[in-house]
């Protein structure tokens, strides 16, 4: 039966020849019909050139602090390294290229659970391709990922074979990107781990796959133990290993336990030090999202200086993240973040979870029943030792230590990244 709400209403008013129902009534309707709305609607880029003046008109009225104090970064990304990267993005940078680069691709929206979902879809030229919902972290967004599309999609152009190819997915995290900003709490990494598998049903997969890194991978986790139908299994770069009786010894800086292997003291102690000298960040966001919101929409600079330390301190990089992922993709990333006016949105996704994403009790990583592939990163933020994740994992059955990258795996080696879900999801295909 076809006959709808507004068919009905506009019925009404015709027989009745006077308004069937009120405003409000009205407004109401539309809410509930785009609700319901399952249609998936091409999206195209085009932000107003006097955003982008805005942006360079604040860019030159930048007040800087005064030098630090010491000789390194231990207080901070250095004045002179950040006011170059400011100075070019206020007179070299041009956010028309990426917005181009973007356009070209397939890039859509569809509303799941009230909220506009944005997100990229490119199809493999190769049959059988293994579909692959990859999700962004913080201070990256869905252009971590777009380099890893074309080798992902293309496997033969890029040193693989046909049956290596992948349908890539990339859909921004509510209150990222072009995403739509929640206005209700509730959207934790649950709540989009559920959306992500409506999207990837409503896309036509019934088999399908997840990977994610920082925010990805705590989603993939959520994802897992939901254990959707048609959800084969889930690869990580930053899992959540941590042993639970070892969480309060790290978050409060005692020496490494006696009886730890070698990888494992180094994890401890790299946990360690993030938690004591890295991680204020963090906490700023998971309890005054709001607050740090008003620096990081205010001001183009405060967001820089925020994400680009981050950016810088861990890709492997020696701090100068422009010598791996460039210049101009590291302000791209910056500037869709000022564009799309989601320094506060971004923030209260950590106070949306305020769990420990590295320990495996706080995340229940062992009520996951799918395939668990892992891949270790030289200069992630921690080395998740192989005992370690098979104890959080149990049903982890690829681990693997990458030769090069960090935190932002595909946007630093995009090759190497997509070698990795090659081998990692090899054997899973055999299930499509």
């Amino acid at each position: 039966m076809k006959t709808t709400i507004s068919t009905i209403l506009l019925a009404a008013t015709f027989i009745l020849g006077t308004p069937a129902i009120s405003k409000a009534q009205k407004n109401d309707t539309a809410t509930l019909l785009s609700k319901n709305d399952t249609s998936i609607r091409p999206f195209h880029i085009n932000i107003p050139q006097s955003q982008l003046d805005d942006l360079k008109k604040r860019i030159s009225e930048t007040r800087f602090p005064d030098k630090e104090t010491v000789k390194d970064a231990s207080q901070g990304i250095q004045l002179e390294q950040l006011k170059e990267l400011i100075t070019y993005w206020g007179n070299g940078y041009d956010w028309r290229k990426v917005e181009n680069k973007l356009n070209a691709l397939p890039q859509f929206v569809t509303k799941i659970d009230g909220l506009d979902i944005q997100f990229i879809h490119v199809r493999s030229k190769e049959s059988n391709a293994m579909p692959v919902i990859l999700t962004h972290g913080w201070p990256g967004s869905p252009l971590e990922l777009i380099n890893a599309i074309d080798p992902l999609t293309d496997p033969v152009k890029y040193g693989g074979k046909a049956s290596d190819a992948f349908d890539v997915i990339i859909p921004a995290i509510p209150g990222y990107g072009f995403s739509e900003i929640p206005t209700e709490t509730g959207w934790n990494p649950d709540r989009v781990a559920r959306a992500w598998d409506v999207l990837m049903k409503r896309l036509g997969y019934k088999k399908y796959v997840s990977e994610g890194g920082d925010h990805g991978s705590v989603i993939s986790d959520a994802l897992a133990k939901q254990a959707p139908s048609g959800l084969l299994g889930i690869h990580l770069t930053m899992p959540a290993t941590i042993p639970a009786e070892l969480v309060k010894p790290i978050n409060a800086g005692d020496p490494a336990p006696s009886g730890l292997s070698a990888s494992e003291a180094k994890a401890y102690n790299a946990m360690s030090t993030f938690f004591g000298r890295n991680a204020a960040y963090g906490g700023m966001m998971v309890t005054r999202p709001q607050t740090t919101g008003y620096l990081l929409s205010d001001s183009p600079t405060a967001l820089a200086a925020f994400l680009y330390e981050k950016i810088a301190e861990w890709s492997e990089s020696d701090l100068h993240p422009e010598n791996v992922i460039g210049r101009d993709a590291i302000l791209d990333d910056i500037t869709l973040y000022w564009l799309t006016n989601t320094g506060a949105s971004s923030s209260r996704f950590y106070w949306e979870n305020n769990k420990n994403n590295f320990s495996a009790e706080a995340q229940k990583t062992k009520d996951i029943k799918v395939p668990v592939a892992i891949s270790v990163f030289p200069h992630e933020i921690y080395q998740a030792p192989e005992s370690w994740s098979k104890q959080a994992y149990p049903t982890l059955y690829y681990y693997h230590k990458a030769s090069k990258g960090g935190h932002f795996a595909a946007w630093e080696q995009p090759q190497v990244f997509t070698e990795e879900l090659r081998a990692a999801f090899k054997d899973l295909r055999k299930k499509l």
